[in-house]
C-alpha cells in the first residue's frame, strides 16, 4: 500500500470517527480548552519586565554534555506578544552571541541573531522558525512567547502529573511555517502553569517532550519554572535550561530591545 493510500485511509477513518462524535461535544471541548488556555494566559499578565541568568546544557545521544551560560531579559507588551533577548556569556566560542524576539499575537514573530564573529545581525526567516536555537533541542518558535491567539484549543481530559491534578489541553498552531501539527499541554489545575508539553511534528509523530519543574512564585502572583528539560525522541538528544537570579519590574523599556541594541551588548 502506498503512502498516499495509507494516508487516505487514515484520513477517512479519522473523518468517520469525527463525524460520529456529537457536534455539541466537540464544541464543548473546544470552548473548555479555550477557557483553560485563557485563564492560564491571564495569570501571566502584568509582570512588566524580567531579568535572569540561565544555564543551557546540551546532551548528545551518547550523553556527552556541553554547557553554556546566558543572560535573559523580557519586556511585556500589552496587546501584543512579549519582547525578549538572550545573551550568551560562556564559553568563549559563543560569547557575545545574542538573540532578539518580538512575539506577536496574530502576525508572524520577528527574530534576529547577532553573530559577533561576523559583527552583524542576521534576521531569522519566518520559514526557519522550526530550526534549532543555537544547536539546542529548542526551536526558534519555542523561545518566543506563546500568545493565546497563536493556537486553537481543545480540552482532552483531566489527569495527573506526579500526583498533581492537571488539565490536558491540545493546541493547534494557527501561524504559518510552524514545525508542529499540534501540542499537548498538561496544565496545573490550581495555578494554571504548564507541567509538561508534547510536540508533534509535521507528520503528526511525537517529536519532543518538555517538562517544567522547580517552580517559584514572584510578587505573590507570577510563577516561573526554574528548570525546563526538552527531550527529542527522534534523535536521542536533550537540552536542559536552568534559571536563576530572577528579578521583576527592573525598569526595562522598548529601547533595550531593538536590533541595534544587540551589537552594543557586553
Amino acid at each position: 500500500m502506498t503512502n498516499f493510500t495509507m494516508n487516505t485511509v487514515a484520513a477517512a477513518a479519522s473523518l468517520v470517527l469525527f463525524s460520529a462524535l456529537p457536534l455539541s461535544s466537540v464544541i464543548a471541548d473546544e470552548a473548555r480548552g479555550l477557557e483553560i488556555a485563557t485563564e492560564a494566559d491571564s495569570r501571566g499578565n502584568g509582570f512588566g519586565d524580567t531579568t535572569s541568568t540561565m544555564t543551557m546544557v546540551l546532551r548528545n545521544k551518547a550523553g556527552d554534555e556541553t554547557r553554556r551560560n546566558m543572560r535573559a531579559k523580557t519586556l511585556e507588551v500589552p496587546g501584543d506578544g512579549d519582547k525578549s533577548m538572550t545573551i550568551f556569556d560562556e564559553p568563549r566560542d559563543v560569547k557575545g552571541t545574542a538573540s532578539l524576539t518580538y512575539s506577536h499575537a496574530t502576525e508572524a514573530d520577528e527574530q534576529w541573531l547577532y553573530l559577533p564573529a561576523l559583527k552583524r545581525v542576521k534576521r531569522i526567516s519566518s520559514k526557519n522558525k522550526s530550526g534549532p536555537f543555537m544547536g539546542s533541542e529548542f526551536a526558534f518558535e519555542d523561545i518566543s512567547s506563546q500568545e493565546l491567539a497563536k493556537y486553537t484549543y481543545s480540552y482532552l481530559r483531566d489527569d495527573t502529573v506526579d500526583g498533581v491534578p492537571v488539565y490536558v489541553v491540545e493546541a493547534y498552531p494557527q501561524y504559518k511555517n510552524s514545525g508542529y501539527t499540534r501540542l499537548i499541554n498538561w496544565i496545573h489545575q490550581d495555578e494554571y502553569y504548564p507541567l509538561k508539553t508534547e510536540f508533534f511534528d509535521r507528520k503528526d509523530s511525537l517529536l519532543k517532550t518538555l517538562t517544567y519543574s522547580n517552580y517559584e512564585q514572584y510578587l505573590d502572583q507570577f510563577w516561573r519554572a526554574h528548570q525546563m528539560d526538552m527531550v527529542n525522541h527522534q534523535n536521542g538528544k536533550s537540552t536542559t535550561l536552568t534559571w536563576e537570579d530572577y528579578a521583576f519590574q527592573t525598569g526595562l523599556s522598548a529601547s533595550d530591545f531593538n536590533s541595534k541594541a544587540l551589537q552594543r551588548l557586553r
